[in-house]
């Protein structure tokens, strides 16, 4: 029976993965440190809190959900409390990356990140259709990370991994260089910028006298079947229309060397921003 310690149980995250370790056969012990995440998680799951010393007492793995601005902070305070080979697990690979985590040698250090659940997916159930996020009733993928320990706690991580997401389909293994490439680097600076900027373009069509619910049909529906071309999910080619469009419109919205976001110096400065 693997024991669990979970900090931040009673945050947004926490909450989710309280919910899903509750269907598991994992013992957890839940720490949270504010009244409203101590009364949510009992509201959710119906457990009590206790201190992060009898948390970590005879824990095999120790879960950080909390915020990245705090990992540092809490990893300081937990860290030196765990016993030796004790697998202490962050989900995101930011506080990791910048080196929040502090040094010691005996314990192991593993990185887990969801994919959430795809824009292109099976899914028919009407809860799983609408779990966006995942970790609730839609399949997703998972990228995980051992960062330092023996390779025997890989699998152990990722069992813990695949519970706390679940369900989950896909379990990729990855370093946590490559974990910080995925995010910030991948999913925020680029996607969540771009998206941002095809939300703006369907305002500014609206502002300028397209209905908005026309523009967002139109917007939303061109957005699947080109994405579908790109991603290879349906068999086809554009238009030339379109490629004409395509050649003029990337230069006028990319920097010639947009792809810069990528190298090195500018994902450590992202994500010392972010911690």
């Amino acid at each position: 029976m693997t024991k669990i310690a979970l900090f931040g149980a009673g945050g947004k995250m926490g909450v989710r993965l309280s919910r899903n370790l509750a269907k598991t056969d994992y013992t957890v012990a839940h720490v949270e440190v504010s009244e409203a995440g101590q009364a949510r998680l009992k509201e959710a799951v119906g457990a009590d809190c206790v201190a992060p010393a009898a948390a970590v007492q005879g824990a095999d793995v120790v879960v950080l959900a909390v915020p990245d601005t705090a990992i540092g902070k809490v990893a300081q305070m937990v860290v030196p409390m765990v016993a030796p080979g004790t697998i202490v697990i962050c989900l995101d690979a930011a506080a990791p990356f910048a080196g929040h985590l502090p040094p010691r040698a005996d314990i192991t250090y593993f990185v887990t990140h969801p994919c959430h659940p795809p824009i292109f997916n099976d899914e028919t159930d009407p809860e799983a259709k609408r779990d966006f996020f995942g970790g609730v009733a839609a399949k997703q993928g998972v990228v995980n990370a051992l960062m330092q320990g023996p390779e025997e706690h890989y699998a152990v991580g990722e069992a813990v991994a695949q519970a706390i997401f679940a369900p989950v389909v896909r379990s990729h293994r990855v370093t946590v260089e490559q974990m910080a490439m995925l995010e910030p680097g991948l999913s925020e600076t680029v996607v969540a910028s771009l998206l941002v900027v095809m939300r703006e373009a369907m305002d500014e069509c609206v502002a300028r006298g397209v209905p908005q619910a026309a523009a967002r049909d139109f917007l939303l529906g061109h957005m699947n079947i080109l994405a579908a071309v790109i991603f290879d999910e349906q068999p086809g080619v554009f238009s030339d229309a379109c490629n004409k469009a395509i050649e003029f419109g990337k230069p006028v919205l990319m920097k010639d060397d947009w792809k810069r976001v990528f190298e090195w110096d500018e994902i450590t400065a992202s994500i010392q921003r972010i911690t």
